[in-house]
């Protein structure tokens, strides 16, 4: 999400650094470049208007033409304004009821029974004690999907069959208070468009548990059309939030940009992947700085520390400056940098500099494909050849270039990868007792 709206901003800024001096002209003109770049993101288009409004009052009224870095006062006045119109500061759950409710609404297709899993997971990790409940009986398979999804991640999953929705709900929230538990979530049935059957399904299970969180899960990819539809669920229920799912895909932006905006309500959580711990918090300030190529470093930071083994990170420390780093070891180390998500991911959250460094130095052209080749030819081989790489010879070569499914260059080049990943990991781990990361390993020289 945001990669041309970014690349074309960057474009704009790049341009204005180089002057070195504004004026009001170039001022309007580079704001109007960022009108064209918002409009073709798909954001709407009074959201674009008084976004550019509020940027040229405060460029021309900060004296940004007589800065000395007019350029830099610039950016950081747009990243200011955009940080603003998707919310300014993190917006939390209220949970402070006993037991809490959070509803999902949307409509069908847009995530709600996947994210209802996750935030259930990401509660739980939380140290809090979730229960979910299928309230959606009109999609085919959804209770099942629900139940098997809380079965994988051992949360209870409260259904009733032949009850209708405000029933489970309520059930479900009766349960909680007998078992102790302290969230709810209640999954809802959605519809291919609005209509009254569904709208007054929905609000008679708001009527039957009182949410604390009313959350609208609108599917980013389809942009404005999310935003018109979460102000007419807004108007019905009241919402509280919304969950924009599906950020990992080709969307275009506009409706993380527009959302808040036009529905009044604040992003909580953005959906970022199939896997069940694909949600995060949303952060309006970091996500305006992703769009400016600037990357999200905090998240990225937060991500590495809550999934990555901290006592086997410090492990392979002391290894690498004993310069004993393996091909285990760098098998191992691609399997935790797998964990924070796919490549493509990781890299959204670099600065855009430090990005195309790392991808020009590092990861060429299908960066996924690179490390499941990678890891391919790790695992066919045996654990004394990952142990003791100078043993692999022609005939293992051949061996695991079979049992991997790829040639034997493709052999020849992790090895020359791994030795590339030992001196530079060496380096690394050697300069004032920096701890090498995941990225340091895969990355080489």
């Amino acid at each position: 999400m945001f990669e041309s709206l970014t690349s074309k901003l960057s474009d704009v800024f790049a341009r204005l650094r180089g002057k070195g001096a504004l004026n009001e002209e170039d001022v309007t003109a580079g704001l109007r470049e960022v009108r064209l770049a918002l409009l073709e993101a798909d954001v709407n288009y009074k959201v674009v208007k008084e976004l550019v409004a509020r940027i040229k009052e405060r460029a021309i009224g900060e004296h940004v033409i007589d800065s000395l870095t007019p350029g830099q006062q610039l950016i950081k006045i747009v990243r200011d304004e955009l940080a603003e119109t998707m919310g300014a500061e993190r917006a939390t759950l209220s949970l402070d009821r006993r037991p809490a409710v959070i509803l999902f609404v949307g409509l069908q297709g847009s995530g709600k029974t996947t994210t209802a899993a996750k935030l259930a997971q990401h509660l739980k990790k939380d140290g809090r004690k979730p229960v979910l409940a299928a309230a959606d009986i009109h999609r085919p398979a959804a209770v099942d999907q629900l139940k098997s999804l809380g079965a994988d991640l051992e949360i209870p999953v409260v259904f009733e069959p032949d009850a209708k929705p405000a029933e489970i709900a309520r059930q479900a929230v009766d349960w909680a208070e007998t078992n102790l538990h302290d969230v709810v979530l209640v999954d809802t049935a959605g519809r291919l468009q609005i209509d009254d059957e569904m709208m007054t399904e929905v609000a008679d299970v708001h009527r039957a548990v009182e949410p604390s969180e009313v959350l609208f899960v609108a599917d980013a990819m389809t942009g404005q059309e999310a935003v018109n539809v979460a102000a007419a669920f807004n108007e019905r229920l009241g919402l509280t939030g919304i969950v924009l799912t599906k950020t990992d895909g080709d969307a275009r932006g506009g409706a993380a940009l527009s959302i808040r905006h036009v529905c009044g309500q604040p992003i909580k959580y953005v959906g970022t992947g199939e896997k069940i711990d694909g949600l995060e918090p949303f952060h309006p300030q970091r996500m305006a700085d992703r769009i400016l190529g600037m990357g999200d470093v905090l998240t990225l930071i937060e991500q590495a520390e809550a999934t990555l083994d901290q006592d086997k990170a410090e492990e392979m420390v002391k290894r690498i400056r004993k310069n004993r780093f393996t091909l285990q070891d760098f098998m191992e180390q691609l399997e935790e940098m797998r964990k924070l998500g796919p490549v493509s991911q990781i890299l959204e959250k670099l600065p855009s500099m430090a990005r195309g460094k790392v991808a020009k130095g590092a990861v060429v052209g299908d960066e996924e494909a690179e490390i499941r080749r990678t890891l391919a030819v790790l695992r066919s081989m045996t654990v004394q050849e990952r142990l003791n790489p100078s043993i692999i010879g022609g005939s293992r070569k051949k061996r695991i270039a079979r049992g991997s499914g790829t040639k034997v260059r493709d052999v020849n080049h992790v090895l020359a990868r791994f030795e590339e990943a030992k001196r530079a990991l060496k380096w690394v781990g050697g300069r004032r007792g920096k701890s090498p990361s995941p990225l340091d390993a895969f990355g080489g020289s």
